[in-house]
């Protein structure tokens, strides 16, 4: 069925041209105010949503893919977080949690630490962004520890402010024309088996490998490193699943070393990956743990979330004006509790029902490479020549902008993945017609 013949609320229906002339007059305002730095892969101007679908200002509706950068955990404006929200911002929008004190925040604080890896005291920083959670991350990494020094990995993304950009090592349009950033920061390469060619414990041993033998024995003195920062799948880099064997490296490494190991949970936590975090995949215990977007369902709230002996910095060294929001922190109480109350379980069982289909892909069609993920974080790799999985970016953007066409929001990750994470509230018949637009864009390819 075409999606010009989708009449069901639930399923994409196009009936104009794309964009159509609403959402034409809308962009052509926004070239002339809004900051060119702005990423748009397509001309999708959004009017109101609900659940997982978009509609913009033509009357052509959407399947929402993307669920706003893997932040409307719940599906768009969900009754329980619009009540949450309708119901705080008449009671207290504002007071400012650094400096005074409100009951919902600390329930908050308390119920992320009892969610948790680990079962060790957590404390509970709030700000408003994930680049905000790894700015303080690593001050807090710098504080607890006497260490001034940091290492990431080759594809992450964990900010674009400039101390989480110094981190970042994803796209060099990022960096560029900023110049220097913070200083002692190190890079390693991240464990993609699919991209060496190798088993995944060969890939896992090289990467650490590269942290002992090369920057601890050249350019990084253990000695001085607060700390050790990763995604337990990469996002930006590609939805990159790395082997377990990494993990429990990374752990040994650090424990050794006396270095703090962050989890940047900013896009992989709240459910995405089908359980609370995708450290739980690996039974892995970060000392440090960021975590933002899905948190809110879409009002701006983020949470670095520490172990209680770390997290002893003295009052006014590191604060926010509107982190802990009354209204966002509502909102997260109420994602909160439909995560708990089944949407973590979905985003398992219809990730499940979608892998299960598209892990033939590779084999179907002719520019997938690989197909990976967890939960409703699943990303699809294409190459241009499978025998030597050279990269198609031109391939993955064209597939982009075809399942725009058709209906379907996706967006690309890496340098020629495609990413879905669509909201944890999708429905097993909106899985089977993401995954018939898909096929029908890579038959287009082939």
């Amino acid at each position: 069925m075409s999606t010009t013949e989708a009449v069901r609320p639930d399923l994409p229906r196009i009936i104009t041209e794309l964009p159509g002339p609403r959402a034409r007059a809308i962009i052509e305002r926004d070239r002339k105010v809004i900051s060119p730095s702005y990423t748009r892969s397509y001309p999708l101007v959004a009017e109101r949503a609900e659940g997982a679908m978009v509609h913009d200002p033509d009357g052509n509706r959407f399947l929402d893919f993307n669920a706003g950068i893997a932040v409307v955990a719940t599906g768009h404006c969900h009754p329980q977080v619009v009540e949450a929200i309708q119901r705080q911002s008449a009671q207290l929008i504002h007071m400012s949690g650094t400096d005074f004190y409100y009951e919902s925040m600390v329930t908050l604080a308390e119920r992320l630490a009892a969610v948790a890896p680990g079962d060790v005291p957590r404390r509970i920083y709030f700000g408003n962004s994930g680049t905000e959670a790894t700015e303080a991350a690593m001050k807090l990494a710098r504080y607890a520890t006497g260490r001034d020094k940091f290492i990431a990995f080759f594809g992450g993304f964990h900010g674009r402010t400039l101390g989480s950009l110094s981190l970042t090592a994803s796209k060099s349009v990022q960096r560029k024309g900023f110049g220097t950033l913070l200083g002692g920061v190190f890079h390693a390469p991240y464990p993609d088996p699919y991209r060496s060619g190798k088993s995944p414990a060969e890939c896992a041993a090289e990467s650490l490998s590269f942290i002992e033998d090369t920057l601890f024995r050249t350019i990084a003195p253990p000695e001085e490193v607060a700390a050790i920062i990763f995604e337990p799948v990469q996002g930006e880099g590609g939805y990159v699943v790395p082997p377990p064997e990494f993990l429990r490296g990374l752990r040994d490494i650090a424990d050794r070393r006396g270095i703090l190991i962050i989890a940047d949970e900013v896009q992989t936590g709240m459910g995405r990956t089908g359980r609370w975090w995708a450290c739980d995949h690996f039974n892995f215990v970060p000392d440090i743990l960021t975590t933002a977007k899905g948190i809110a369902s879409g009002l701006p709230l983020s949470a670095m979330i520490a172990r209680a002996d770390l997290m002893t910095w003295a009052p006014g060294a590191h604060a926010s004006t509107f982190g802990g929001n009354p209204v966002a922190v509502a909102a997260a109480l109420a994602t909160m509790d439909l995560l708990e109350g089944g949407l973590i379980e979905n985003a398992r069982r219809i990730g499940a029902h979608m892998m299960a289909r598209m892990r033939e892909w590779p084999q179907r069609f002719g520019h997938v490479g690989e197909v990976r993920g967890l939960g409703l974080m699943i990303g699809i790799e294409l190459v241009l020549d499978k025998s030597t999985r050279e990269r198609a970016p031109q391939l993955r953007d064209r597939a982009v902008r075809l399942a725009f066409e058709h209906g379907l929001l996706i967006l690309g990750a890496g340098p020629s993945s495609l990413r879905l994470s669509p909201p944890l509230v999708i429905t097993r018949d909106q899985a089977d017609f993401a995954m018939d637009v898909l096929e029908s864009c890579l038959r287009q390819l082939d």
